[in-house]
């Protein structure tokens, strides 16, 4: 069997497949994120590794077979500074965090963000790599000094488990790879000016790379000295791999912490999106396909604020959706509640959330669907942004936590107006890990095989007619609101631009 063991960023899962991949076992446990008030969002590497150890040690003792290998993933970006030993020399910075966003802001304004995706495709934004290591050298040197490696989730535990110091091309790909040769584009790193932190960097490990559990590894998990460990790919490419997904325009939209928007292809456009950098181009296990990821920072984290705010928990969300019709009564809403803003479709570390068309007749159920309108529309401005192809020139598969919400599926199908084909378990993450490792191991894996039992969401001409027109108010809602939000950020400098009193931004 494998064990797939997938780190996110509020929860580490593990299942256990056998070489069918059917599943054998599964266990989970929650993570801890510590976010501060200035906007600073760090883990803690011991309280990471303890999950990843303790789901394992659970699945392998509830599916009693011998293990061929163990296949990690797990979330991207952010910044795991480690010493020799992999021990953290500071806390582990995630992807959320917002200590950056000046950096970005002024790399938006010289240039350097459309000179680094010129090189290597990739929309800079406050939780990457570059942002966080110029920030780090301004603010927190020592921390710098003190590291070996400025690494991920994924190579932080494969280097505790294997005393291996690597990288999977998957995450080297933000955002300094140049995905087309897999090998680091030494301008881009000069022009974000970290120059000196380049020795941090380690080189990508060729495709196909196993490694194996040391006695330190043996010990943490509890499996045996030298069992096969596979680092990768993080969890969008790997969630990817999970769905079945490997042809030219199939895509997959990830309804999760992050709305993932992600579709395949066989060739790599630097060019494209050049004028507004957003967005990655991604590394996959093979070598001559890659992936064109839109990974928004909106997702279920948004909608389950809005519940907890509304007082209600999860449960009600199908009831509050059932409870509506598609154009929320006149509600709309922009779902970006990420306090670092957006990274994709646009860029934009000034975002922020609001909610109109409320009057005393809206009810609860009206607001809530209001966001979910508002991230399905997210949705369509990410897959039009990375070229997702028409209905029936490719596959499009939803996962995350989200699509286990019928009334909530139904509502992304409808505005991205193509069926969605919803696998039965979200566990994409882990599956997609178990097939990398497996091919990783000499077999001759089809993913398309391992797919899980799904269901297919047609979308409705009711709803595709109301948000055909719903998305253009949409799209119109978003560029008013990014003109106010940089006008606010310069002060409303001229007085014509100041706002007359008592009024203030819907």
């Amino acid at each position: 069997m494998i064990i797939g063991v997938d780190v996110g960023t509020s929860m580490t899962k593990a299942d256990a497949y056998d070489d069918e991949g059917r599943k054998l076992a599964s266990a989970e446990r929650a993570s801890t994120l510590h976010q501060y008030d200035d906007g600073r969002v760090e883990q803690d590497l011991e309280d990471v590794l303890a999950s990843a150890a303790d789901v394992i040690r659970r699945v392998a003792a509830d599916a009693g077979r011998p293990l061929r290998a163990l296949a990690l993933t797990g979330q991207g970006d952010g910044l795991w500074l480690r010493d020799r030993d992999g021990y953290a020399t500071r806390p582990p910075i995630s992807w959320l965090d917002d200590r950056a966003a000046d950096v970005v802001r002024a790399w938006q304004d010289d240039g350097t963000v459309h000179e680094v995706y010129r090189r290597t495709g990739t929309g800079l934004f406050p939780g990457c790599h570059a942002p966080l290591l110029r920030s780090l050298a301004r603010d927190e040197p020592e921390s710098l000094e003190r590291a070996a490696v400025a690494g991920y989730c994924v190579d932080a535990l494969i280097q505790r488990l294997t005393g291996e110091i690597t990288v999977d091309a998957s995450d080297a790909s933000l955002p300094f790879l140049d995905v087309a040769t897999r090998r680091y584009d030494e301008d881009a790193i000069a022009a974000c000016g970290v120059s000196a932190s380049r020795h941090l960097l380690p080189d990508p490990a060729p495709p196909g790379t196993v490694f194996a559990l040391d006695a330190r590894g043996a010990e943490i998990t509890g499996l045996p000295v030298g069992t096969p460990v596979t680092a990768g790919p993080f969890d969008l490419p790997a969630c990817a791999a999970g769905a079945g997904l490997s042809q030219p325009g199939d895509g997959l939209l990830i309804i999760g912490t992050t709305l993932a928007c992600e579709v395949f292809t066989d060739r790599v456009d630097m060019t494209a999106d050049a004028a507004e950098p957003a967005g990655m181009w991604l590394c996959t296990p093979d070598p001559a396909t890659w992936l064109r990821a839109m990974p928004a920072m909106v997702g279920t984290a948004g909608l389950d604020w809005m519940l907890e705010f509304l007082g209600v928990g999860i449960d009600a969300l199908g009831g509050l959706l059932e409870g509506t019709r598609p154009g929320a009564g006149g509600v709309s809403a922009l779902p970006f509640l990420s306090v670092s803003g957006e990274r994709a479709p646009f860029v934009d570390t000034r975002a922020r959330g609001q909610i109109e068309g409320v009057t005393l007749s809206t009810r609860r159920g009206d607001v809530v669907r209001a966001v979910c309108e508002g991230i399905a529309y997210t949705a369509r401005h990410c897959f039009e942004r990375a070229a997702f192809a028409a209905p029936g020139d490719g596959r499009l598969v939803a996962c995350g936590g989200g699509s286990r919400s019928g009334p909530w599926a139904q509502i992304f199908a409808d505005v991205l107006d193509t069926p969605l084909v919803v696998p039965d378990d979200p566990g994409l993450g882990t599956r997609g890990a178990a097939i990398t490792a497996l091919q990783a191991l000499g077999d001759d894996v089809d993913p398309a095989s391992w797919a899980a039992p799904s269901r297919v969401v047609e979308p409705t001409a009711e709803g595709g007619q109301c948000y055909a027109d719903g998305y253009l108010r949409y799209r119109a809602h978003v560029d008013t609101a990014r003109d106010f939000w940089a006008r606010q950020a310069q002060g409303f400098r001229r007085p014509e631009e100041r706002p007359l009193a008592g009024m203030h931004a819907s």
